[in-house]
């Protein structure tokens, strides 16, 4: 019996498209493909296998080792793997023992930067097939299984900004007498002036890595809508198509790795780091626009048909439906501890300040980007959505959004009621998102309904490993090159 087997995911048609794999990497030419899964911090880790080896892992998988799930951001291990007792928090990963990575044959991709190299998402089992329940895309899928069970399911669309720079040397990353853990940066330049939102000009000024950008995306499938200047230094934004969440993460997933190799191949540098460490620089944010469908029908549920009576643009039901309404009351409630799932990283918290187009408040406004969560359509309108702007372009995916399904959920649930928006976002008095990490994570911790809903192995695990990364933080005496070493080349 193959591990496929074991695992409880290996079917007829399961098998039918490992051959159909097997020949179109024949077909095809392909060299060599790469095996790809992802961490706590949605950063993809992966193998490079010979196509005979590739096909067989289809089947039988590939070992892994487990510490990969339970390291920082600067790759040090957050548990003592090696001493007694040091794991009994984590049934199967003491002594850094091995996990099994299952490729899925329906996710085959060749990447469009490196000829003959195909490439597969995986996901981590433990030895005996059972699921590894602190993967993150595994967390996803249990929330959307959660949602499913109402006859709903969630649709989401990328709006990502990031920055391009041009690499101006190397050295600092790659010289072998200045090697550190975690090391330093490339030294870059920008790749346009900035200070000019969606300048024509400037856009024609980056044209090269903008096309790099694009063809990457588009090679890799992505639903790519839009490429547009942002209003800092060098920094961009890619828009996407709407599609459901758990292929939205993946692409997200596919979208940083991806550019960023392709880019580097072409001497430049992309960052999706919020706060790259220079003066004058703009944060970048990662504004999940969400919608929840009936599965049966593809409806958009929080469309309204007509304003509820008597009320105003200021009241949720002018503009959503009761789900609508009741699932903004969930994020709303719940916003401290998804701050945390949302923005990760000590630098993303620098993004919350006033008037910058980021939130500082737990708010929620019509059409106001200045409010935690934008309520952004009309009554009528199929497309009627939540944006939720408190995230960061460096988050994992997966939890991010698991962390807004169970939210929202709660709040359809309890049939919340949201209080009036708000039209003054920076105004003093509002409960305030918390403005550190430290903070953040505490809020998660103790929140029960999402430790709960998320599952309190998982909520461990996220806190433990995001502490460590706190905790270096706070002992560093320059901080700002920690953050430079920690996030800018990394993210």
């Amino acid at each position: 019996m193959s591990f496929a087997h074991t695992c409880g995911v290996h079917d007829a048609a399961r098998e039918a498209a490992c051959l159909r794999l097997a020949r179109l990497i024949e077909e095809r030419g392909i060299q060599r493909v790469r095996l790809g899964w992802c961490d706590a911090h949605g950063l993809l880790r992966g193998k490079t296998l010979m196509p005979h080896a590739a096909i067989r892992a289809l089947r039988d998988g590939v070992g892994m080792v487990g510490t990969l799930m339970l390291k920082d951001t600067a790759d040090k291990t957050a548990w003592k793997v090696f001493e007694p007792g040091g794991t009994d928090d984590l049934p199967g990963f003491a002594g850094a023992a091995n996990l099994m990575v299952l490729p899925d044959p329906e996710s085959f991709v060749e990447l469009p930067w490196a000829p003959g190299t195909g490439w597969l998402r995986c996901q981590p089992w433990h030895a005996d097939g059972t699921p590894v329940a602190l993967d993150s895309r595994r967390v996803l899928q249990t929330a959307l299984a959660a949602l499913a069970r109402h006859g709903l399911g969630y649709k989401t669309g990328l709006e990502v900004e990031f920055h391009i720079y041009r690499l101006t040397d190397p050295t600092p990353q790659l010289d072998p007498e200045r090697a550190a853990w975690p090391g330093e940066p490339p030294a870059v330049q920008m790749v346009h002036p900035g200070y000019q939102l969606q300048g024509e000009a400037l856009i024609d000024l980056a044209d090269e890595p903008l096309r790099i950008v694009e063809r990457t995306a588009l090679g890799l499938g992505l639903p790519l809508q839009s490429l547009e200047i942002e209003l800092g230094p060098s920094q961009v934004e890619a828009v996407f198509d709407a599609t459901d969440a758990l292929t939205a993460a993946d692409q997200m997933v596919l979208l940083r790795n991806g550019v960023k190799q392709a880019l580097r191949r072409a001497g430049y540098h992309a960052t999706f780091m919020c706060r790259p460490p220079f003066p004058n620089i703009m944060s970048s944010g990662w504004h999940l626009h969400q919608s929840v469908i009936d599965l049966a029908s593809g409806r958009n549920v929080f469309q309204r048909d007509t304003p509820a009576p008597g009320t105003t643009p200021r009241d949720a039901l002018h503009t959503l439906s009761d789900t609508g309404a009741h699932w903004l009351a969930g994020l709303l409630e719940h916003a401290r501890a998804l701050t945390p799932l949302c923005t990760p990283t000590v630098n993303g918290f620098g993004r919350f300040r006033p008037n910058a187009l980021a939130p500082q408040a737990i708010l929620w406004g019509r059409d106001n980007r200045g409010a935690m969560l934008r309520v952004v359509g009309s009554a009528g309108d199929a497309a009627t959505r939540i944006e939720n702007r408190l995230g960061e372009p460096a988050a994992n995916p997966y939890l991010c959004m698991a962390g807004q399904i169970h939210a929202g959920l709660d709040g359809l649930q309890r049939r919340l009621a949201a209080p009036p928006g708000t039209e003054a976002p920076y105004a003093e008095g509002s409960e305030r998102i918390p403005n550190n990490l430290g903070d953040a994570l505490a809020a998660l911790r103790s929140d029960t309904v999402l430790t709960h809903a998320l599952g309190p192995a998982v909520v461990n695990h996220f806190c433990r490993i995001k502490q460590q990364e706190l905790d270096r933080h706070t002992a560093a005496e320059d901080k700002t090159d920690f953050e430079r070493r920690e996030y800018f080349a990394r993210y």
